[in-house]
């Protein structure tokens, strides 16, 4: 290994422990907040209690830092990346609106960074902003998890050829068909506004849903996400996640992921893409959001 390749994994290393420190003094969302051990025997109305008392802001979905080689092919400085995620939420509603709903406000930003090229650019940075309501569901007086209406915008910052966007009124659910197995769905109606991407339904797909699974004592997880590309052939682009719980009690795991398919990043969603990833993610305690 070369000394140039010595610096830059130090340098990657140290950039990994800063942000980690960082995000686990982020407050946990409000689905973490419920939940004092790893029993989630939970009723509704302490479920409703605990929404309303909860951090206003917190953790949305996974927030993640990874190093990806490629699948099928020999890795080198152009082909192999760090790909981290970082993404939170903003409770606008201190009590429950018509319904028994909540209004909220989403930021996801996902980012790629070649860290082993010259200079270490970051080459697609996808920034996901939202508004939207989240319902949290009961049957028989136990929590089963929650729907949500969002409207999304997602692009990646640059303009003329190089320029990716488009919008999404998204309806999304998780439901727990026990403490440590839950499936997930969401399907959106697309706005397309981006000039240079109006077929990015035919990659980044139209809908997706997937699983979730954690073992008894919730120390180990893993999930499956399938995105269906437009049209009436099965095509999808598929996510499997391997997480493990470093600490008793803790939220962050060590994680490992795979993506197969296209439109991984806005900048070349055309390309098909076949990267394994290794990191640390901090995650929500009762089910993660996709």
């Amino acid at each position: 290994m070369t000394s140039d390749y010595i610096c830059i994994m130090k340098r990657f290393l140290l950039l990994l422990s800063s942000l980690m420190l960082l995000l686990s003094l982020t407050p946990l969302d409000g689905s973490a907040q419920i939940v004092a051990n790893d029993s989630l025997t939970i009723d509704s109305d302490s479920l409703r209690r605990a929404f309303d008392r909860q951090p206003s802001f917190g953790i949305y979905k996974d927030n993640y830092f990874t190093f990806g080689v490629p699948v099928g092919h020999t890795p080198n400085r152009h082909n192999s990346n760090v790909k981290f995620q970082i993404s939170v939420a903003q409770r606008l509603t201190k009590s429950t609106l018509p319904w028994g709903t909540y209004l909220f406000l989403f930021y996801t930003q996902k980012v790629f960074w070649n860290v082993l090229e010259k200079s270490m650019p970051m080459t697609d940075l996808n920034f996901n902003p939202g508004v939207g309501l989240v319902k949290p569901l009961f049957v028989k007086n136990r929590f089963i998890g929650k729907v949500g209406l969002i409207l999304e915008h997602e692009s990646n910052g640059k303009d003329g050829v190089k320029s990716r966007s488009w919008n999404k009124i998204s309806l999304t659910g998780s439901i727990m068909i026990d403490p440590n197995f839950v499936v997930h769905g969401k399907v959106w109606i697309p706005i397309v506004d981006g000039g240079e991407n109006r077929d990015i339904l035919d990659y980044a797909g139209i809908y997706q849903m997937g699983t979730q699974f954690f073992s008894a004592n919730r120390r180990f997880g893993a999930a499956v996400t399938l995105v269906k590309r437009r049209g009436w052939s099965p095509d999808y682009n598929a996510i499997i996640e391997l997480n493990y719980r470093l600490f008793k009690g803790e939220n962050q795991y060590l994680f490992a992921q795979y993506y197969n398919g296209y439109g991984e990043g806005l900048l070349e969603y055309k390309i098909h893409h076949s990267m394994f990833r290794v990191g640390i993610v901090i995650k929500p305690r009762i089910f993660s959001e996709y």
